[in-house]
């Protein structure tokens, strides 16, 4: 996932975004738990998506309290 794509969506659309990756990360968690994770990087992977999520959404609404 792009940081690019990700600037162009609204901040609502964004929040849902990084639900969707932490129950994503949630069942990669369980499956590593219980050893059928194959591929480890998926972790680190879904947890730097959320982490650029949350940056954009902040940098969404520091521009609207910006522009108030």
């Amino acid at each position: 996932m792009k940081a690019s794509e990700l600037r162009t969506k609204d901040v609502a659309a964004l929040e849902k975004e990084v639900t969707d990756l932490l129950k994503a990360h949630f069942g990669l968690r369980m499956q590593k738990a219980t050893q059928q994770l194959t591929n480890n990087a998926q972790l680190g992977d879904t947890r730097r998506d959320i982490a650029r999520v949350k940056t954009i959404i902040a940098e969404k609404k520091r521009q609207q309290g910006a522009a108030k």
